[in-house]
């Protein structure tokens, strides 16, 4: 008789150690919070760049988190799209456009993101 163990469950998102805003920046909780007032607008915003798929739709997704927000209602992670490229664990300063409710069909919406970011390395 084969006995196999059952599978181990997955992590449960956690915060990560605070990034500090940068100058002029906010975070990304704020984001968050102040979506529909800043729709629209630029922001800057700084994190660690958690995930990383390049070139999906012609451009770069990239999660980041700064510490900030809530585990249990998902604003503690920021999605932004960019042509330019990061690396998984960097901390990076981004400057894009936030917009709100954003349906890419298949599954894929977005409460609130950064599009045509640029961005920095710290």
């Amino acid at each position: 008789m084969l006995f196999r163990s059952a599978p181990a469950a997955a992590a449960e998102p956690s915060l990560i150690d605070p990034v500090p805003p940068a100058p002029g920046g906010v975070s990304i909780a704020r984001v968050w919070t102040d979506r529909k007032a800043l729709a629209g607008k630029l922001v800057t915003v700084r994190g660690k760049v958690m995930k990383y798929n390049a070139n999906i739709m012609g451009l770069n997704w990239v999660h980041l988190q700064d510490g900030s927000g809530s585990v249990k209602d998902g604003t503690y992670d920021l999605t932004i799209t960019s042509n330019t490229e990061a690396r998984m664990g960097d901390i990076v300063t981004v400057t894009g456009t936030v917009v709100v409710d954003k349906d890419f069909t298949a599954g894929y919406k977005y409460g609130v993101m950064l599009q045509g970011a640029k961005i920095s390395v710290r």
